[in-house]
């Protein structure tokens, strides 16, 4: 949610009272979205302070229930200063399959509503409900059908910001959390606006909230009342302008539809560096895994496979090698992020490796050319099978066998298992 996070929580305008004719535009943001699936998963959680990140000593705050904020706890906090902060919070390593899982779901919601929506993550998105006002009432009665649907559907709660453009849909959403609905009028926006604190506005970071600061600046209403003139000698032309036309209320962006993902892909850092290429090759296997699981959920291949390697002293390389054909295989991906590795003969300790995959589109567009001599069931069958068994029974139930621990596989008592489970043999998983 960025800085607009630290605004205080507005009003509700779910009674129906208030005028929200020419709000076409709904900011809708589910709460506390990745520990509101794991509370859903396991329902002992709810009512208790819960984080999901990153659990290591280099983890960062994914998501935090309202009851660990009331710690102080945030998004993009260190773990290590979130334990600090509230040591007897649930720690949880995010699984990000079953959030992308409730996303879909909640994504087609929005599209049932109105063709018209705008992801901007996994839990958030912009609708443009001009056109459904006809059928289903008003934006606002639109936004509480929503966050009933999304409740009763999903389990799950959202927060829901109705007015004329994005940016103030965005910080209305955000003033109504948690599980809230606010409209703001159209006659009301600078109303809205004026008395929120400068840092409210998209584009103002620490360090221009500070030139900001020594101009006299608190609130939006101090800054869209300063000359531009003035402005535009601490800030620069452009953004001068783009921060003194939010100040007024003026968002010209439309919602743009299903922007298309360039690429789709994960990266792990370390808890420590690491120079033992047996690990690295782990974390290959398990990112490419990652990425590909989230290919077949979303229907696509790509044709580019792309490593990036961190190193300790913080330098980063990428390499990339387009394939033949397209893809959304497991193992493919693997066997061609190992090999980019390798051929990089580092030697200097990593500390954070990804896979991801370029150039994707449909995977219904793709016309698979059978290989002579090809077995009838291969790694894309394998792949199908694993997802339908994570469907029914949750994420984990079925992993490659190079990244069960040893104690899954009862390696005990010094026996090790069997070699050449993943690396530069045979590639298998």
């Amino acid at each position: 949610m960025g800085r607009s996070q630290s605004l205080p929580r507005g009003s509700s305008g779910s009674d129906g009272q208030v005028d929200d004719s020419g709000c076409r535009i709904l900011h809708v943001d589910m709460d506390a979205f990745f520990v509101s699936v794991e509370v859903r998963r396991d329902p002992s959680l709810r009512g208790r302070p819960v984080v999901v990140g990153g659990t290591g000593p280099r983890g960062v705050v994914s998501s935090a229930s309202y009851e660990a904020r009331a710690f102080g706890v945030r998004s993009a906090m260190p773990t290590a200063r979130a334990r600090r902060l509230c040591p007897q919070a649930v720690y949880i390593q995010p699984v990000h399959g079953a959030y992308s899982e409730v996303s879909a779901a909640v994504m087609n919601i929005f599209r049932d509503v109105t063709p018209l929506v705008e992801p901007l993550s996994l839990d958030e998105a912009f609708l443009d409900v001009g056109g459904a006002q006809r059928l289903l009432g008003s934006p606002s009665r639109i936004g509480q059908l929503i966050r009933e649907r999304v409740r009763d559907e999903q389990q799950i709660t959202c927060s829901v910001g109705v007015a004329t453009t994005k940016f103030v849909a965005k910080l209305a959403s955000t003033l109504c959390k948690p599980d809230g609905l606010q409209v703001v009028p159209a006659n009301g926006v600078l109303e809205f606006l004026h008395p929120l604190p400068v840092s409210a506005l998209w584009g103002v970071g620490d360090r221009t909230q500070e030139q900001l600061t020594r101009l006299g600046l608190s609130t939006v209403g101090d800054l869209a009342r300063l000359p531009l003139a003035v402005l535009r000698r601490s800030v620069g032309e452009a953004l001068s302008a783009h921060l003194h036309a939010l100040a007024w209320g003026r968002d010209p962006r439309a919602v743009v539809p299903d922007t298309a993902d360039k690429s789709i892909g994960a990266e792990e850092t370390f808890d420590v560096d690491q120079t033992d290429s047996e690990t690295i090759h782990r974390e290959l296997l398990r990112l490419s895994e990652k990425t590909a699981a989230r290919l077949r959920s979303t229907g696509q291949m790509g044709r580019t496979v792309v490593i990036k390697v961190r190193f300790a002293d913080f330098s980063t390389v990428n390499r990339s090698r387009t394939l033949q054909s397209p893809t959304d295989g497991t193992q493919e991906i693997y066997d061609t992020a190992r090999r980019l590795y390798v051929g990089l003969s580092a030697t200097m300790p990593i500390r954070l490796v990804g896979v991801r995959v370029e150039g994707i589109g449909p995977a219904s567009a793709v016309a698979r050319q059978p290989t002579l001599g090809e077995p009838d069931r291969g790694w894309a069958e394998a792949d199908r099978a694993v997802d339908a068994a994570i469907r029914k029974f949750g994420s984990g139930a079925v992993r490659p066998a190079a990244l069960v621990r040893p104690t899954d596989r009862g390696e005990r008592n010094g026996q090790k298992g069997p070699k050449g489970a993943y690396g530069e043999g045979s590639g298998q998983l």
